[in-house]
């Protein structure tokens, strides 16, 4: 991970307010690369693509029946999958706002979906306890495998080009080695909301319901750092690394922004931070490119874009 500090994510400002969703939003992504869209998805089984430049909505996409859970945008941002309370993960091409594939097999609401780095695989975490594997490359819409080893609901997916990790409300973090078939699980205790691996695989940050955030080493699984202060006990959130992977940074179910040093796992000033949104945060993000920028989503029904002063 980069050892050098960057801008403090708590000096920045609100840039836009995005809030044409009626009800919570759930989950907001940036588009991959230099790209300057972001996508919401909200109680309102509606998902929105924003430019957060202008504040301006670009598009809606409507299709769901249910609440939008979960979002995840292809490395060429021609595609996303979305899923939520349907039981049906929805694979969508951007430019003309259809769904191109619709896959059914989850008997329980669908927390999460992740592609893998091409988007040829795509992995969708449920209620139903289990991770499904799904070929796109192929037009068979049945999944070609099912992890089934959490004993209860699967709310966060990472996937990579050799492992896969899930993290479940049994308290666990399982990493699966794709190319060896191996699983290492990692008991944290707590339901895990989250999981985040750092740029370069190393480490992984994993939110869960006890107010903590903790940083493990991906190779052993030894707890490296532990960041508190924040409330989260009763939602799913989602915590993220701030630029260059220096800070930690997350929201909290007072509407709160909390910013961690990486190292020392001091709270960044303020402390506590002002309240920001109204009602719980679910959702941080950091632009993928742009060092100064970062996203939340809240059940207030806003997205915020935050920027650091130039």
């Amino acid at each position: 991970m980069a050892p050098s500090r960057g801008p403090q994510p708590l000096a920045r400002t609100l840039h836009k307010t995005l809030s044409n969703h009626r009800g919570a939003v759930h989950v907001v992504r940036y588009a991959k690369g230099t790209a300057k869209y972001v996508l919401s998805g909200g109680q309102d089984r509606t998902i929105r693509l924003w430019n957060p430049d202008t504040g301006a909505e670009v598009k809606t996409f409507s299709a769901h029946g249910y609440e939008v859970l979960s979002i995840s945008v292809s490395h060429d941002n021609a595609k996303f999958a979305s899923a939520g309370g349907d039981r049906t993960v929805f694979l969508w091409d951007v430019a003309s706002g259809t769904t191109t594939r619709r896959m059914s097999g989850h008997m329980g609401k669908v927390h999460t979906v992740e592609f893998n780095a091409d988007a040829s695989i795509l992995a969708s975490g449920s209620f139903d306890a289990t991770v499904k594997l799904w070929d796109l490359r192929s037009p068979p819409r049945t999944p070609i495998q099912t992890l089934n080893e959490a004993r209860d609901a699967v709310q966060a997916l990472h996937v990579d080009s050799t492992y896969l990790v899930s993290g479940s409300v049994d308290g666990y973090a399982r990493t699966y080695d794709l190319r060896m078939g191996e699983l290492r699980e990692d008991y944290v205790g707590p339901p895990v909301t989250s999981v985040i691996p750092s740029a370069d695989s190393t480490t992984l940050l994993v939110t869960t319901l006890d107010s903590n955030i903790r940083l493990f080493d991906n190779a052993t699984g030894k707890l490296l750092n532990s960041f508190t202060g924040h409330k989260h006990a009763e939602y799913r959130s989602r915590a993220c690394f701030g630029h260059g992977e220096a800070t930690v940074v997350a929201g909290d179910e007072d509407g709160r922004i909390w910013a961690w040093d990486l190292v020392d796992a001091n709270v960044l000033q303020p402390n506590p931070p002002p309240r920001v949104h109204d009602k719980v945060i679910t959702w941080t993000e950091h632009h993928p490119t742009d060092a100064g920028e970062m996203i939340t989503a809240s059940a207030d029904g806003n997205v915020k874009v935050w920027r650091h002063p130039s």
